[in-house]
């Protein structure tokens, strides 16, 4: 499947085969193609849960207000962020780059992020952001069904995966085979709506 059809074609599937079993082979082959995602400096700030085990499945399931795909899909993907990811041996995200060019830009990293949470989070979140959607595109091109989910309790979902202290929780993914297609698209807003041309 070319890019431009698993674009047109991702939908939030809520319906999936409770039986179906993804491979260890294709989990690895979705999460390989994931991290290819860009991160600002490189810094590769995203971090994924995957969760296969039905129990733990099931507690999401409780914390996500009984949603039935939390449950049913094959995987669930927590989208996590290391708020400290820039601080945590920077040098390794530059490792392949010439030596010049790690001099450059390996000391920026610190200067960019130190003393700004915010930014700290607000660069976990961009790039959980772009991850999440590499990783709806790769299954819908290997043929299976996504839901992005915000509909749980964070705190109770943290406490399940044991998230760090210095973690965030962007979001979760379901992945699986649907059982239903999605709904008819409920309305999309006009383009002249939504894009401007140099300013507003």
């Amino acid at each position: 499947m070319n890019t431009l059809d698993a674009i047109k074609e991702r939908r939030s599937v809520k319906h999936y085969d409770p039986h179906h079993e993804m491979t260890t082979e294709e989990i690895n082959t979705l999460l390989e193609y994931t991290l290819l995602s860009p991160t600002s400096f490189n810094i590769q700030n995203w971090r994924f849960v995957v969760v296969k085990d039905p129990a733990v499945k099931e507690e999401l399931k409780a914390a996500s207000f009984n949603q039935a795909q939390v449950s049913d899909a094959s995987i669930v993907i927590l989208v996590c962020g290391d708020l400290n990811a820039w601080a945590k041996e920077p040098q390794r995200y530059w490792k392949n780059a010439p030596e010049q060019v790690q001099a450059q830009i390996v000391p920026m990293i610190g200067g960019f992020y130190q003393n700004n949470p915010q930014l700290q989070r607000d660069e976990a979140m961009r790039s959980a952001g772009i991850a999440g959607q590499t990783i709806m595109l790769t299954a819908k091109a290997m043929g299976y069904d996504t839901c992005p989910m915000i509909g749980f309790d964070s705190t109770k979902v943290a406490q399940i995966i044991n998230l760090p202290d210095d973690y965030v929780l962007g979001f979760m993914i379901v992945v699986g085979k649907a059982l239903k297609p999605a709904r008819d698209r409920a309305g999309q807003l006009d383009i002249s709506e939504v894009v401007f041309f140099d300013h507003f």
